[in-house]
């Protein structure tokens, strides 16, 4: 059985980053971390969690959620593969990925109507990723 410990972050599809991150520091109080061009992502704190802002051609009216994260503790990535696929859960590949708590192992799947989850492993504390 998985322990979720909560929500590591959340990521939206967005068509103006600008006007985005404006919005999300300016008017809401999130902190910019970091901007990573290659990926056309900006990473913004949000107390204990992150909001990533991705742009995104492939918007749809209320349809803007990439995928959310859950910090899985204890991450025994073995142990939680082993259980995912006895329940016949698709899997991505097990790698390190950036996170409210810093970088961490992490893997994706798809809940049964097609929502992208990523179950997050601790930080392995090392700085930001750089651009």
């Amino acid at each position: 059985m998985l322990q979720i410990r909560g929500i590591d972050h959340v990521v939206l599809r967005v068509s103006n980053i600008d006007v985005m991150r404006r919005f999300y520091c300016d008017v809401l109080g999130a902190e910019h971390v970091a901007w990573r061009p290659h990926l056309r992502l900006s990473h913004l704190r949000a107390g204990g969690c992150m909001i990533d802002l991705v742009v995104s051609d492939a918007r749809r009216e209320g349809c803007n959620m990439d995928n959310f994260c859950l910090r899985i503790e204890p991450f025994d990535a073995a142990a939680i593969l082993a259980h995912l696929r006895r329940h016949g859960v698709a899997l991505g590949e097990v790698r390190q990925r950036f996170g409210a708590e810093g970088n961490g192992v992490s893997i994706y799947l798809t809940d049964p109507e097609g929502n992208t989850v990523e179950l997050k492993g601790p930080s392995d504390g090392q700085p930001p990723p750089k651009a």
